[in-house]
């Protein structure tokens, strides 16, 4: 077992003349503790490139899909938002079960689920199947969300963590875009049917399902449930000297439901999570799902094409910030793409603008708003405590969808019926909104271990 920590916080060392059964256990070597921290941030981002999977291929499907099952304008709303709304039920109560039984048990039944849902779209042959299909999908990966970012953030090294959670939005734009080049390819070029591309799903999902199996549980959770010795001999094997000393700092007094969330200790915490999850993602999912249909209604001519680009343009904001979040901070990263993207959006809302004004402003839209958005998985992980972590990701995950999914079913009701320019800039003061709420709440967590990080959830930004 580790020693226990003395009061200053650093583990006492072991004297010279004490024998080796007095001494404690030689921890795992630096190089085995990185091999399963890039094992385990693959696995999850791998989660995320099947959730980018998913939902990239039903704009550029949604024109078969409509012309074989006869769908009406809200039926092509409710299958593009399907998904969404089965992440806003999965996200909650897969986070509240990784709270109450563990990350690990999760980890895997929630790929399982999402595996049997992939094969089964294939075989759908009304609208109603298909949505309920995309919606038991959607409640496996919201589970997938509160399981694995959770998992990630506790074994993760502080000086990097920034990083690695970042790597998960790589891992979703990724999917997103690999999905919409392969359903545009077979779609345009080889007119290969409908249901084979959305169940291609399968093959990524029993790639990462295979992988997961043998992962450890979460040190930090075990010791939030009182199981120090085995989080204590997991700690030893699996992370830094850093992050075991912080281990320290997790409370043993088991998981908390939902209603702490909006308890004073947590609320700010959980205000802040939502509202910048949902402004980030709300305008992204209702422009990115129909990116075809905006960019042919703005006149920029071959709108899949465009569509494909733009997402390639998403991909490379989620790079920069990346590169860039654990040098410059979450702060510096997560507030300004915001007024950005708004501008953007209000420059694309002008009517008779040129076309190579608008491909510009369209641009700017997607990465900068990828920037932002690349901190939706390592924000709602620092805040929130071991103990509601999962719960605080899963609500945040709930939020966020509830914006994507009304985004998404409403976009193309709100361009027929208001236009395109009143549409785009109903999307701008979505962001408007969301960077004035960011730089009233969001914290810096830059640099401190993840005790430090959630423990002061309610402090003000620095």
């Amino acid at each position: 077992m580790i020693s226990r920590p003395s009061p200053s916080g650093v583990f006492p060392t072991v004297p010279a003349q004490a024998s080796p059964a007095d001494a404690d256990p030689v921890p795992a070597d630096n190089a085995r503790q990185r091999r399963f921290i890039a094992r385990l941030t693959f696995m999850i981002s791998g989660g995320m490139f099947i959730d980018g999977f998913i939902l990239g291929a039903v704009g550029i499907l949604m024109p078969g899909i409509t012309a074989d099952l006869k769908l009406s304008t809200s039926w092509e709303g409710l299958i593009g938002a399907s998904a969404l709304i089965g992440i806003l039920i999965g996200g909650p109560m897969g986070g509240l079960l990784a709270d109450r039984i563990g990350r690990k048990p999760m980890f895997t039944i929630d790929l399982a689920i999402f595996l049997l849902g992939s094969l089964a779209q294939y075989f759908v042959v009304t609208p109603g199947q298909l949505f309920a299909v995309r919606l038991v999908m959607g409640i496996a990966i919201g589970a997938d969300y509160a399981v694995g970012w959770p998992m990630l953030a506790e074994f993760a090294p502080a000086k990097i963590r920034g990083l690695l959670m970042s790597v998960q939005e790589i891992g979703w734009y990724a999917g997103y875009l690999a999905a919409y080049a392969l359903a545009w390819a077979l779609t345009v070029h080889f007119t290969v049917d409908w249901h084979f591309i959305l169940a291609l799903s399968a093959v990524p999902t029993l790639i990462v399902l295979l992988m997961r199996f043998g992962t450890p549980e979460s040190p930090r959770w075990l010791m939030s449930v009182g199981r120090i010795d085995e989080a204590e001999a997991l700690a030893l094997e699996y992370m830094h000297e850093e992050e075991r000393r912080d281990l320290r700092s997790t409370n043993p007094g088991g998981a908390l439901s939902f209603r702490h969330l909006f308890a004073p200790r947590y609320r700010r915490a959980t205000v802040f999570t939502s509202v910048f999850w949902v402004c980030n993602v709300t305008p992204y999912f209702a422009i990115g799902t129909f990116a075809p249909v905006v960019l042919h209604k703005l006149g920029l001519g071959d709108g899949m094409a465009g569509g494909l680009a733009l997402n390639g343009i998403a991909l490379l904001g989620v790079l920069a910030c990346t590169a860039l979040v654990d040098r410059w901070g979450r702060r510096r990263l997560g507030i300004p793409p915001f007024f950005i993207s708004a501008a953007a959006l209000v420059l694309v809302a002008v009517p008779g603008l040129p076309s190579l004004f608008v491909a510009l402003a369209a641009t700017a839209f997607f990465f900068f708003n990828a920037v932002s958005t690349a901190l939706c998985s390592l924000y709602p992980t620092e805040v929130f405590p071991t103990e509601i972590r999962g719960a605080g990701v899963g609500f945040a995950t709930a939020t966020s969808r509830i914006g994507a999914a009304a985004g998404t079913f409403l976009l193309p009701i709100a361009m027929e019926r208001l236009g395109t320019p009143p549409t785009m800039l109903i999307a701008a003061a979505i962001c408007v909104a969301g960077g004035i709420v960011s730089h009233l709440l969001a914290p810096e967590t830059k640099g401190l271990a993840l005790g430090e990080a959630s423990a002061p959830a309610a402090r003000p930004p620095a």
